[in-house]
């Protein structure tokens, strides 16, 4: 009796009203999942020990040519860094940045890691 007073109650509902609430429900889940699905990055364990500031040229600097340049950098065991690829930013300031983060030292670790890194240029 149970299962025919729930199907009873689902009766009253009109038949061309449930592909409404299917979407419905369909869209309130799709709204909800990003926040949940949202990759966090993880907090690195390597530190950079050498930290190499990158040469913020004076003609941009005057021109008020400034942003972010993100970057992932390979990092050997030893902590030299064997290679940078740009994610974003501006391009000639990221050649720049590129120079400086392939100067850098971490501390050691076990295996080669891939760092996340980002550089901000403030021509203030």
């Amino acid at each position: 009796m149970l299962f025919a007073s729930h199907s009873q109650r689902f009766e009253r509902i009109p038949r061309r009203l449930s592909p409404a609430i299917f979407v419905l429900v369909l869209c309130t889940t799709a709204a909800l999942a990003p926040p949940l699905l949202a990759q966090k990055t993880a907090k690195s364990a390597r530190k950079v020990t050498v930290f190499v500031r990158p040469d913020y040229p004076e003609v941009l600097k005057r021109a008020k040519v400034g942003g972010v340049c993100r970057m992932k950098a390979t990092v050997l065991p030893n902590g030299s860094v064997s290679g940078v690829e740009i994610l974003g930013g501006n391009p000639i300031l990221a050649e720049s940045a590129v120079a400086a983060v392939k100067e850098w030292k971490y501390a050691l670790a076990p295996s080669e890691t891939k760092e996340d890194v980002s550089i901000t240029f403030n021509p203030n």
